[in-house]
């Protein structure tokens, strides 16, 4: 997340070099411009505003937060970062794809 924060246009030619598609720059522009938290706070597609307050009450948490890097220690448990952590390491088992997950 810190790499993405830092220059997401290259973090995003990394995953189009992954996913084998040219990294045509037009395009890598309106990615990064589509994917900042800035625009998605905006966006009723993104961020779950268009769905029924009975499933996700913004008013009582919104879906999209800060977008900090590390924030999620001040909101999982010990057991819920291990859980993820064995389920990311399953998931991702013979990925070529590395990401910084600290400061």
């Amino acid at each position: 997340m810190l790499l993405l924060l830092q220059d997401p246009r290259r973090e995003i030619r990394k995953v189009m070099e992954f996913l084998e598609r040219p990294a045509d720059e037009e395009l890598v522009e309106k990615i990064a411009h589509h994917t900042s938290f800035k625009e998605m706070r905006h966006n009723s597609m993104a961020n779950y505003t268009s769905i029924p307050t009975s499933v996700m009450d913004h008013s009582i948490s919104p879906f999209m937060r800060k977008g900090m890097t590390g924030d999620w220690k001040n909101y999982f448990t010990v057991a819920q970062n291990e859980h993820f952590d064995a389920d990311y390491k399953r998931q991702m088992e013979g990925s070529s794809l590395h990401f910084r997950m600290e400061i």
